[in-house]
């Protein structure tokens, strides 16, 4: 019998998405509890009137207590009001498993080869329209859960519903994407992101058709067919050409490095090289500096009339001049005659005195000593004895030449006459910029015009 006042609230496990509470026909003030993640729809003559939202809520209803017990009894004692409360489950049920029932059958994309495979996952799954879900799948069931756990007839299994759904989708669907996308069967598990984002794009509308949603869909395995010929062909050519390719890619590293290497020591090498070069060019900078300076020196000086023996003589007659100052007359009478005859000797045994005082001298009975043969230094143009293996003004070292003979500025080789060394190339005269004399390698001025070089 009916109270005055009942309370009705969810009594269901979490596993349940629909429960309809036993109480039915209940009267006026009637006391509605609906908890956080419910909804609860009041029926009231097979129409769903209201749905409630988490609070406490007063039903009213037009069974009012005393009269409805009159009016029952015209009706066999069945109120001819007749109201109901189902309630909702709105959280989301998580890893709930599914699975192809049998395999798929395809063209595997990348050796064209006929395969088949099987899929299983897991889905959380969650109520979007509770009015839909009530009008198109519950009926007249007292509740609705992911599997029929209260015995049959209590509840409907959504696991019985939408298995033939969810096995339709993923056998048309994950064939089309592992082609479309040129998926290597072997490497399928690198994919399985992208397979559940396919599948769940699919399969959501079938579930939306009963006021259910999916927030998340898996592909967890994708089951291969490891017996089938086939199959075990395609891993031995994926094997293969895992091989080749890890071959190809040492054999890439090995030349890189070959090739880092060899530019080291061919950037090593140039840098020897053109050390070697620039101190070879700072030597030879050096020497033909130093060669051109004795040159200019000699130029200035022959341009000025004089050379290297004008100034030798002028010294050895400096001498003479300071030994005649200096000499003695003794009273033997060979004084001063002694230091002359000595003087004339010394000075015609130098080869420096001048022809008339040899005569002088020849009157003492002295005779003059032969006059030593010079040649000119190719460096500096200096008269040195022809016997001198060395200058002793710049040092350097005396070739015996032919007439046709010089010594190249550049190399210090021997070369025949001419306008370019026979050895190095190097040009042996230079021309003046001004008046276009022909100039020795080395000299300062024009010995033509003066101009400075």
């Amino acid at each position: 019998m009916a109270h005055i006042a009942d309370i009705i609230k969810y009594e269901g496990d979490n596993s349940t998405f629909v429960w309809k509470h036993p109480l039915e026909d209940f009267n006026s003030l009637t006391q509605l509890i609906v908890h956080e993640s419910q909804e609860a729809i009041f029926f009231m003559n097979g129409q769903a009137l209201d749905l409630f939202g988490p609070g406490r809520y007063t039903l009213e209803t037009q069974n009012i207590p005393k009269i409805g017990k009159l009016l029952n009894r015209n009706t066999d004692g069945e109120t001819p009001f007749h109201c109901e409360v189902y309630f909702i489950n709105k959280t989301v049920q998580m890893a709930i498993k599914w699975g192809t029932d049998s395999k798929v059958r395809f063209l595997e994309p990348t050796y064209n080869v006929p395969l088949e495979i099987g899929a299983s996952g897991e889905l959380n799954l969650q109520v979007s329209d509770s009015r839909k879900l009530l009008v198109k799948l519950v009926g007249t069931m007292k509740g609705i859960a992911w599997e029929d756990r209260m015995g049959s007839g209590f509840t409907k299994s959504l696991v019985a519903s939408f298995r033939p759904l969810i096995s339709m989708e993923v056998k048309a669907n994950l064939s089309n994407c592992i082609r479309s996308n040129n998926i290597n069967i072997l490497e399928i598990d690198q994919s399985l992101g992208m397979l559940s984002d396919v599948l769940k794009r699919s399969i959501t509308p079938g579930f939306e058709e009963y006021g259910l949603t999916i927030p998340e869909f898996f592909v967890t395995t994708v089951v291969l067919p490891e017996n089938d010929p086939n199959f075990r062909n395609i891993r031995q050519l994926h094997t293969i050409a895992l091989q080749t390719k890890m071959a190809e890619a040492s054999a890439t590293v090995i030349a890189a490095n070959r090739q880092v290497e060899l530019e080291k020591e061919t950037t090593a090498t140039e840098k020897a090289r053109r050390e070697a070069e620039r101190k070879l060019i700072y030597a030879q900078a050096e020497a033909q500096a130093a060669k051109m300076a004795g040159i200019a020196e000699a130029e200035v000086m022959r341009a000025q009339g004089y050379n290297q023996k004008d100034v030798i003589q002028a010294e050895v007659q400096k001498a003479y001049a300071e030994g005649l100052g200096n000499m003695t007359i003794n009273g033997s009478g060979g004084g001063v005659a002694g230091d002359m005859i000595g003087l004339g000797v010394g000075m015609a045994a130098a080869g420096a005195v001048a022809p008339q005082m040899g005569e002088m001298f020849k009157g003492f009975g002295v005779n003059n000593a032969p006059v030593a043969a010079t040649i000119t230094c190719p460096n500096c143009n200096t008269e040195v004895p022809e016997s001198s293996k060395f200058c002793p003004e710049c040092g350097n070292k005396i070739e015996i030449l032919g007439q046709n003979e010089i010594i190249c500025p550049a190399c210090n080789q021997k070369t025949a006459k001419g306008k370019f060394c026979m050895h190095c190339g190097e040009p042996l005269v230079a021309k003046c910029a001004k008046c276009g004399a022909e100039l020795p390698l080395g000299a300062k001025f024009c010995l033509e015009c003066g101009e400075k070089i």
